[in-house]
């Protein structure tokens, strides 16, 4: 079962903004002077914080930890207002790609959670050689494409992808972004799992002005109900159809995960080369990190250390 945890707003030893050649990325540093470095990216809807007690634990062990917010979260901002705003998996994977250049790490390990599994999960599809792991939290690798077998039941946990893509559902992240977000934090992981402060933090992050817009075209996009940008051509195409990862990958999924029913992200052995782990956490929803972030924190060192 979860360890039990008393939240708190995550403390980096430093915050900082990194110029990509898009974004200027938000992002908390902690034990900056190590030579090991690891890059926790967040989900949807969540932000940066929500790694706090991960980082600290994973910062202690020796790495330098890094934690950015998102395309449309937090402070991160485009550097110029004509950029399309594009929630596409594949330019969360370039802005990766690109984080990690502008930082000039060397090999990092690559650890994500929801929206963030996919971005660090892209980013080695765009650059094998990016990072010495990768980890995948609550999300199978190469899911959520429109010719995706799936269950009626998984179907009923997507409602929230197909109401997006109403007027009804656009009218609803533009005007309550948070209440919609909500939503998920209720219904994604077992009962009464955070607490209010926790959710209200997190909360500040969908106040990016660009969030409602790349969340609409994230969801939209991925199910076929937007057209993708130019700018992101030949990304689709190297990441279409999921490439074979060589990297040493992880996969982290809670056992009682409402949104992505844990049998997701079974079954994908043929995707990897190299050496390929699945653990289920029991009792743990959708935010694993949060819900249970001694175990995560262990877990990542356990096979990062490998």
């Amino acid at each position: 079962m979860p360890t039990p945890y008393t939240w708190t707003p995550a403390q980096p030893d430093n915050r900082l903004t990194v110029c990509t050649p898009l974004l200027d990325v938000e992002v908390m540093q902690w034990n900056p002077d190590s030579q090991r470095s690891m890059i926790l990216a967040h989900g949807w809807p969540d932000s940066s914080d929500g790694w706090g007690a991960v980082a600290s634990t994973l910062a202690n062990a020796g790495w330098r930890v890094i934690v950015p917010s998102l395309r449309g979260f937090g402070q991160t901002r485009f550097r110029d207002q004509s950029t399309p705003r594009s929630g596409q998996l594949s330019a969360l994977g370039r802005d990766m790609v690109d984080l990690v250049a502008a930082m000039e790490l060397d090999k990092p390990a690559l650890v994500g959670h929801d929206w963030g599994a996919r971005a660090v999960a892209n980013a080695v599809g765009l650059e094998p050689n990016i990072a010495s792991h990768l980890v995948m939290v609550s999300v199978g690798y190469g899911t959520n494409s429109p010719d995706q077998a799936m269950s009626i039941e998984q179907c009923r946990r997507y409602w929230y992808h197909w109401f997006m893509a109403t007027p009804r559902g656009e009218k609803t992240v533009r005007e309550d972004g948070a209440g919609f977000a909500r939503i998920m934090w209720d219904t994604w992981s077992p009962a009464a799992w955070y607490a209010e402060a926790e959710f209200k933090h997190a909360a500040q992050a969908f106040a990016n002005p660009d969030w409602a817009e790349i969340t609409l075209h994230s969801y939209r996009h991925r199910w076929g109900h937007a057209a993708g940008f130019d700018a992101y051509v030949q990304e689709e195409q190297m990441l279409h159809p999921a490439p074979q990862i060589h990297l040493p990958t992880l996969m982290l999924h809670g056992q009682e995960d409402y949104c992505n029913a844990p049998e997701l992200s079974a079954g994908k052995e043929s995707y990897f080369t190299n050496r390929y782990e699945r653990v289920l956490l029991p009792g743990v929803g959708h935010f694993p990190q949060r819900e249970d972030p001694v175990s995560v924190a262990r877990e990542i060192l356990r096979f990062c250390g490998q």
